[in-house]
């Protein structure tokens, strides 16, 4: 008897490390894998999504607006008569979204500026 318990029970750990290394996994895939994939999957419809005339920020920070695309390749016009060649995957949704986020909420806080001034000028004047 003592041998068959001890064999049941080195079978016990056994099982029970199998179902801790699963759970790991599901763990890892839950929190590392499926966001991952996730980003993946909304840059790539982004990067779809694109079109002339958007203003784009490319990965490396340039500042652009889209003049054409031809495939994989999108022109970007830095400056007036200034264009650029560059991939798809060059440009940036991340920055794209942060970059003109942080003008939005830029321009919203000078127009609250300027209306004390406005309301003070419109009195004193």
């Amino acid at each position: 008897m003592n041998l068959l318990s001890i064999l049941l029970l080195q079978a016990g750990a056994g099982s029970s490390s199998i179902l801790f290394f699963g759970l790991m996994l599901a763990i890892f895939w839950l929190f590392m894998i499926r966001p991952q994939m996730k980003r993946q999957r909304e840059q790539r419809a982004f990067q779809d999504a694109l079109s002339k005339g958007t203003e784009v920020v490319t990965a490396s920070g340039l500042l652009g607006k889209i003049t054409k695309i031809d495939g994989e390749i999108v022109t970007l016009e830095v400056s007036p008569k200034t264009y650029l060649r560059v991939t798809k995957n060059a440009i940036s949704k991340e920055l794209t979204q942060s970059l003109y986020a942080t003008t939005a909420q830029h321009k919203q806080s000078e127009v609250a500026d300027r209306k004390p001034e406005d309301a003070a000028a419109a009195e004193g004047g």
